[in-house]
């Protein structure tokens, strides 16, 4: 059963006003390409994407529970790497078994699942033509020691055409020692993947101890995700996942003193921002080329309010102009029948069509 507009209101609590009849006076609306029944058409079909992409990114948008809207809900488990699996699966150990990860995003109206080679390759023949593949194609392993923050290729762009993927994903760490060589990596990789005319997913992240700052994490700072973004669709991702903005003025604080880091204009902060979160996010829509590359907000770690957590994520994110959520931990760390609630409460969101575009 969807959940009705009064729920979500009552699960915003005391920022439902503030959230849901929020008006966005830095970057207006119009300038957007808004998630539609027709993106495909309208945005991606400029583009020089070859007819497979076309077809690969239109049945990841006709799948699931919002199939046919434009708008996407993704359940990524690649925690068995990131995180460890012990660590990830230990609230719920079915999840070690890969099948049931299959079958939560299938059961939870997902879009499609987003794992590793390991995972969809070891069930691929049974659900590969089920739900849409993303294949996770590097990771940031923790059993160097001590631990090493690095992404690094675990598998190839063929193999993952040959398990069926409609689409493949990667991480770049902006910002830190080794971006450059993974930027090259995966902007060959996903050069690959649209010769075979597969999607490309970009989890464009931002790393580097020095972006902490008196007290106050940057890491999710508006200028730096933004600009993240800006780089991941210069190497031609098709939709680019990033943390929701908590806070601006990443480029200020590294500038501080005698440093000197990157290039910023007053305007980021005064015209094309503002400190409520729907203007933060709209400013990462805004630099994954004002929406030609869909922007997917993560739904962070589980905790003792997932399901307020996630609809004020969910309509943060699609009232800023953003194409979905992709929520994992919130969703598989408990039972599977709370984790496709959990999935189906995010999705009533973008059904709702009292939630519009700010």
């Amino acid at each position: 059963m969807a959940l009705a507009s009064k729920s979500i209101e009552e699960l915003l609590g005391e920022d439902a006003e503030d959230l849901l009849n929020h008006k966005c006076e830095t970057i207006p609306k119009e300038r957007l390409h808004i998630p539609s029944s027709s993106y495909v058409d309208d945005v991606l079909g400029q583009s020089d994407r070859n007819p497979r992409v076309l077809k690969n990114m239109q049945e990841l948008l006709n799948h699931g529970r919002l199939g046919g809207t434009g708008y996407i809900s993704i359940l990524p488990v690649d925690q068995g790497i990131e995180h460890s699996a012990g660590a990830s699966f230990a609230p719920n150990p079915d999840y070690f078994d890969p099948e049931n990860i299959v079958k939560l995003a299938i059961e939870g109206g997902c879009s499609g699942v987003a794992s590793t080679f390991g995972v969809l390759g070891s069930v691929a023949r049974k659900y590969a033509h089920k739900i849409p593949f993303i294949v996770k194609l590097n990771h940031n392993e923790l059993m160097t020691y001590p631990n090493n923050y690095n992404q690094i290729m675990f598998g190839t762009v063929d193999r993952a055409f040959d398990m069926g993927a409609t689409a493949v994903g990667a991480t770049i760490y902006f910002g830190s020692q080794e971006s450059s060589r993974q930027i090259q990596e995966v902007a060959r990789a996903f050069e690959r993947a649209h010769e075979l005319g597969m999607a490309t997913i970009l989890w464009c992240y931002t790393r580097n101890s020095a972006f902490k700052v008196d007290g106050k994490d940057y890491h999710s700072a508006a200028d730096l995700t933004g600009q993240a973004n800006h780089l991941g669709v210069t190497i031609q991702a098709d939709i680019v996942k990033q943390k929701q903005p908590t806070l601006n003025g990443g480029y200020k604080a590294l500038n501080m003193g005698d440093s000197s880091y990157g290039k910023l204009d007053e305007d980021i902060y005064d015209e094309l921002s503002s400190d409520h979160p729907i203007d933060l996010t709209r400013y990462q829509v805004a630099n994954s080329y004002m929406g030609r590359a869909g922007l997917i907000n993560s739904g962070g770690a589980s905790g003792d309010n997932d399901f307020e957590q996630v609809i004020r994520t969910a309509v943060i994110n699609k009232r800023a102009g953003g194409m979905g959520l992709i929520t994992g931990r919130k969703a598989f760390q408990r039972p599977m029948e709370e984790g496709v609630r959990i999935l189906n409460f995010i999705q009533d969101v973008y059904l709702d069509d009292n939630i519009t575009v700010a």
